[in-house]
């Protein structure tokens, strides 16, 4: 699963707001750029996100293994028909430039992910975006990121119980309602213990959030992003 990771990579020390930037303009132009030569182009800058993260596409497709048969179904649907001719190579290649795309965005989201800490992603958000909603956007992307792996460590839990007590050898219908109610239950009474922290804490408006500013280092990042918005225009 995509957390957090500590180091000292080139893009651990970036301000977030630098990442987020890169991000954005990176989701940008790889809607706006879909031809061969462009995605290759694209690649290669995610090959360099992922490079500056110190994290390899492998490890990344490793965190994103529940996405890629959905990005790989799509050209199959597309191009599957019911009658002869049964599959159409031709119809194949637009849905399979896309989900390349998404793919590659996915890879700069990863990077993002693995050198961000949560509290530096809700303290760019609630700069970029000024007065309540932003702190109400900032909580809930903190939350989101803190919330997943737990559901997902849960949901782990359940199916090892269920296969300790032979659930196994129920029909697959059976194992999913009874992993999805389980993973339901625990995630509906985490949410109920989050909301009573959060009062017993004195939940504000005006958090105290780490300092995050510009440096020389952010310079090479507001360039490529300004790189990727101007791509646009070409």
């Amino acid at each position: 699963m995509l957390t957090y990771e500590p180091g000292d990579t080139l893009a651990h020390r970036l301000d977030p707001r630098t990442k987020l930037a890169v991000q954005v303009a990176f989701a940008a132009a790889g809607f706006a750029h879909t031809t061969p030569a462009g995605l290759v182009a694209l690649g290669v800058v995610a090959a360099g996100c992922l490079r500056a993260a110190d994290a390899s596409p492998v490890s990344a497709l490793r965190d994103l293994r529940y996405a890629i048969p959905l990005l790989a179904l799509g050209p199959v649907v597309e191009a599957a028909r019911l009658g002869a001719p049964w599959f159409d190579l031709e119809a194949a290649v637009e849905p399979a430039l896309a989900s390349v795309r998404v793919l590659l965005v996915f890879f700069v989201a990863a990077a993002y992910v693995r050198t961000t800490p949560v509290r530096e992603s809700r303290a760019a958000i609630q700069l970029l975006v000024p007065g309540r909603f932003g702190v109400a956007l900032g909580v809930g992307v903190a939350l989101v990121f803190r919330f997943l792996p737990l559901v997902r460590r849960d949901l782990r839990r359940v199916r090892e119980a269920q296969a300790a007590r032979l659930g196994s050898e129920r029909r697959l219908d059976e194992r999913l309602s009874l992993v999805a109610a389980a993973g339901l239950r625990r995630s509906f009474a985490r949410a109920d213990a989050l909301a009573l922290a959060l009062r017993a804490r004195c939940f504000a408006w005006n958090p105290t959030l780490p300092e995050i500013r510009f440096g020389r280092r952010d310079a090479p990042g507001l360039v490529l992003a300004a790189a990727l918005l101007v791509s646009l225009a070409l």
